[in-house]
């Protein structure tokens, strides 16, 4: 099995909201969509959002008592100078700010906001990993 994600998909509960949030207060353009999915290519992977009931009721879930798992998903950046407008950009389109974007004990940049939904995402830039023209992290080995 390749060591690689293809798909991450949220559920969401409103379908038309989570959509205007990445669509319109991020700039993310849709690649698919129709009444309970919304698909945007991400680099080399997809990016879904996916109504949360039929989510549940995908993999046999009970929509009642299914709920968020703890997750962190992030948008790295080349610069340290990306991080707060991108926080910002997100921030006027109806985010919540979790953590202001601050020095990490990891020797980078970082701050979190929740989208819509509650859904975490961190926007960092580490100076030990080499961002590539279309997005793909390259993490340096150690030294």
């Amino acid at each position: 099995m390749d060591q690689r994600i293809s798909i991450i998909t949220l559920g969401v509960r409103d379908l038309a909201k989570a959509r205007s949030f990445y669509s319109d207060g991020l700039g993310w353009k849709p690649a698919f969509e129709n009444e309970q999915i919304v698909f945007f290519q991400a680099g080399g992977m997809v990016f879904a959002l996916f109504l949360r009931d039929e989510l549940a009721k995908d993999f046999g879930a009970d929509p009642k008592s299914f709920g968020p798992a703890p997750v962190a998903l992030a948008y790295n950046v080349a610069t340290k100078a990306e991080v707060d407008p991108l926080i910002e950009r997100a921030l006027s389109a109806g985010a919540t700010l979790l953590k202001p974007a601050r020095q990490a004990s990891w020797g980078g940049y970082s701050g979190y906001f929740a989208d819509p939904d509650g859904f975490a995402w961190e926007v960092a830039w580490n100076p030990d990993w080499r961002l590539a023209a279309d997005g793909t992290i390259h993490i340096r080995p150690p030294k």
